[in-house]
């Protein structure tokens, strides 16, 4: 048995435990078995993933941030988990309030609040929005707009995202042979008003809707904005209850050239250990 000291945090409904990893005790085979072990609701700690702060290897940054699913599958990165990180690093004393974050999708920049519970991330830019056009997704053609904010996304727009089967229709997207073979996450957007919406996100790793998910937020966000003509920044309501404020140049996002912000609020919810067996 292992005892792996912990800190969980949640930023607006994703929730993940914090690993410092800085000494690499935790060999690389590790990530993915403990992160299984740890994940899993109800019989062990729970999350959506866990995250590990390591020593960045490329200059000029703070640290490295290595974000493993609950699956045990890595990402390249994580919007609200960048968030989550940036307030675990300060609190760590690894980073001031602004911080460089080396990550598999590039370099992230953020900003800490001073009293350590809001984070607001510059994350990587993003790809050129692409519409998928007719697209059968059981059994009903629909269009869906695919962007990638350091992960893919695919969103669709709806009426009422309450009326979703996200579960379902979820997976049948991130499946979906038009996003093979790495898949990509889905959405379920619902225009509010000029500069708002509403999201549902099923996550690819968790396999499952989330209750928040900020790269699917910006991805969302500037799809209503190319789409449906919404004005930054966009407020964005997601499933947890919270809202994730988004910040864009729209018109440089149509020529790849514009690097978004992500703010929210980060709460530390507990520290402990995790006894891993």
């Amino acid at each position: 048995m292992r005892i792996v000291n912990v800190i969980k945090m949640s930023g607006t409904g994703n929730d993940f435990l914090m690993v410092d990893n800085w000494d690499g005790k935790f060999a690389e085979a590790d990530l993915p078995k403990l992160t299984k072990s740890a994940s899993v609701r109800r019989v062990s700690a729970g999350a959506d993933g866990v995250i590990f702060l390591e020593k960045a290897k490329a200059p000029g940054h703070d640290y490295k941030m290595r974000i493993v699913n609950a699956d045990g599958s890595e990402a390249e990165m994580c919007g609200n988990g960048s968030r989550c990180i940036a307030v675990f690093a300060n609190l760590l004393g690894r980073a001031g309030l602004k911080q460089t974050i080396e990550t598999l999708a590039g370099t992230l920049n953020a900003e800490v609040s001073e009293n350590g519970r809001a984070a607001k991330v510059q994350l990587s830019q993003p790809n050129a929005l692409e519409m998928k056009e007719g697209v059968d997704v059981l059994g009903v053609k629909t269009d869906l707009c695919f962007i990638n904010t350091g992960v893919p996304h695919a969103i669709e727009f709806v009426k009422d995202v309450a009326a979703v089967d996200v579960k379902g229709r979820g997976a049948a997207i991130r499946y979906h042979e038009v996003f093979k073979p790495k898949g990509t996450n889905a959405n379920f957007v619902q225009v509010l008003g000029q500069n708002e919406i509403k999201l549902r996100t099923y996550e690819r790793g968790v396999e499952d809707e989330t209750l928040a998910c900020g790269t699917g937020a910006t991805a969302s966000a500037i799809s209503a904005a190319l789409v449906h003509g919404l004005t930054a920044p966009v407020k964005v309501h997601v499933a947890s209850g919270d809202v994730l404020t988004i910040h864009f140049n729209p018109d440089a996002v149509k020529k790849s050239s514009d690097r978004p912000y992500l703010e929210g609020a980060v709460r530390t919810v507990y520290k402990g250990e995790y006894y891993w067996e």
